[in-house]
C-alpha cells in the first residue's frame, strides 16, 4: 500500500502479505482461459450432432465450426448460425456450456473483480486485526535502522509480532515492514488520525525514532494528547534537545549521536572496554543487561551480596545506583537491574523458576 494514495492526516494500514509474482497469477488467469476454451471445444465437438450450421443445414460441424461456435458463445457475441437443436445439446448449453461463458467472463473482467475483491478483504482483515490485536500493543514509529533495532530487540524478549505496529510515511519503509510480517500504518505520525489508525491510545508503549529532532518533539506531543498514559521512548540526535523532548512528554529518551560517539571513544581508548559495551548492547551473546523482580531471600541483602551484578535498584519508580546509600538493604518491591549471561532472556521472569518467591508477592 502507497502512502501517496491517502491523506496524510489519516493514514492506512498495511497488513503483511504474502505477495505472488504478477507474472505467476497473469499465467495462472491465461491457463484458466485456456482450459475453459478447450473443455467447450471438446463438448461441442463431440456432441456435434446436435447442432446445426444455419448456413448449411446438410454440413457436419467440424473441428473449426466447434471453436467458431465456442469463441463466439463464451464472448456472448453468438451470431446464432450455429446453434443446438437437439435436447441433449440444449442440455449441455444449460448446465456446461453457460457457467463456462461466466467463468470465461470473469477471468476477462479478473483484474477489477480482484481489485473489488482484495479491498474487502482487507477491509475484513484490517477489521479482525483491530478487534484482535489493538489493544496493550507497541507503537514504533519509524522504520528506520533505529526502529528496525527497537523492533528486533522487542522480538527476541519475547514479544510478538502482531502486538507490534509501525508507523512511517514512506511507501519504500512499509513494504519493508510488511515483508517482516509487521502491521504498517502509511501516514504522517505527526497527525492524531494516523495516531489513532495506529491505535495509539491504547498502546502502552511508544517507540519515536524518526531522523528529526524536532519531528520527534512534535510527534512525542501529539502521543502523549492522545494517550497520557503511554510509556513513551524517543531518540534525539543532538544532546541539547533532551530537556525539550522530555517536556514534550517522552519518558525516555536516548542520544543517539551522544551513544555512538561515546561508544568510539572507548573503543579508541580501550578497544577491550568498547567490545565490552557493544557486547552488552547486542542481543543474544555473551553479556545482557536485564531488569528482574526482588526474590523474598534476597530482602535485607546488599545488592553487592546477590549471585547477579546489580548495577542499579528501582524503588518507588526512581532509580539508584547500586552504591546509594538510599538502598544499601533492598526492600521488598524492589526491582533489579542486572547484568548476566546473554543465553538467559533478559526480560524473561527468570527468578521464581527454581521454586523462589518474589518478594512482591502477598504473604
Amino acid at each position: 500500500m502507497r502512502a501517496d494514495s491517502v491523506h496524510p492526516s489519516v493514514g492506512r494500514v498495511s497488513l503483511p502479505e504474502q505477495d505472488r509474482s504478477p507474472w505467476w497469477e497473469l499465467g495462472r488467469r491465461l491457463l484458466a482461459a485456456l482450459a475453459i476454451l478447450v473443455g467447450t471445444v471438446l463438448i461441442v465437438y463431440f456432441d456435434r450432432d446436435g447442432y446445426t450450421d444455419g448456413n448449411d443445414p446438410t454440413d457436419t460441424i467440424s473441428w473449426i465450426d466447434s471453436i467458431y461456435y465456442t469463441t463466439v458463445t463464451l464472448s456472448t457475441t453468438g451470431y446464432g448460425d450455429i446453434a443446438p437443436v437437439s435436447d441433449q445439446a440444449r442440455l449441455v448449453n444449460a448446465f456446461i456450456i453457460t457457467p463456462a461463458r461466466i467463468a470465461f467472463l470473469v477471468l476477462l473482467i479478473g483484474t477489477t473483480l480482484e481489485v473489488l475483491a482484495s479491498q474487502g478483504r482487507e477491509m475484513f482483515r484490517v477489521a479482525r486485526w483491530r478487534k484482535r490485536k489493538m489493544d496493550q500493543h507497541v507503537v514504533v514509529i519509524g522504520y528506520g535502522t533505529k526502529g528496525r533495532s527497537a523492533i528486533e530487540t522487542l522480538l527476541n524478549n519475547g514479544y510478538e509480532r502482531e502486538s507490534i505496529v509501525v508507523v512511517d510515511p514512506e511507501p519504500a519503509a512499509m513494504d519493508e515492514a510488511n515483508r517482516d510480517q509487521l502491521v504498517g500504518i502509511a501516514g504522517d505520525a505527526t497527525r492524531r488520525g494516523v495516531l489513532r489508525q495506529a491505535g495509539v491510545e491504547k498502546a502502552t508503549h511508544v517507540i519515536i525514532t524518526t531522523d528529526r529532532d524536532d519531528s520527534n518533539v512534535l510527534v512525542t506531543l501529539t502521543v502523549r494528547q492522545v494517550n497520557p498514559d503511554a510509556w513513551i521512548v524517543a531518540s534525539v540526535r543532538e544532546h541539547e534537545n533532551v530537556p525539550l523532548m522530555r517536556q514534550s512528554g517522552a519518558n525516555s529518551v536516548i542520544t543517539s549521536s551522544d551513544a555512538v560517539g561515546r561508544l568510539l571513544g572507548l573503543s579508541s581508548m580501550s578497544p577491550m572496554l568498547g567490545s565490552v559495551m557493544e557486547d552488552l548492547m547486542t542481543y543474544g551473546e555473551g553479556l545482557e543487561v536485564a531488569e528482574r523482580d526482588l526474590l523474598v531471600a534476597e530482602v535485607g541483602k546488599q545488592p553487592q551480596r546477590l549471585p547477579d551484578q546489580v548495577i542499579a535498584v528501582v524503588r518507588d519508580e526512581k532509580v539508584y545506583r547500586y552504591f546509594d546509600p538510599v538502598v544499601s538493604l533492598l526492600a521488598r518491591g524492589d526491582r533489579l537491574i542486572v547484568i548476566r549471561p546473554a543465553k538467559e532472556l533478559p526480560w524473561a521472569p527468570r527468578p521464581g523458576t527454581h521454586g523462589e518467591e518474589l518478594a512482591d508477592e502477598d504473604d
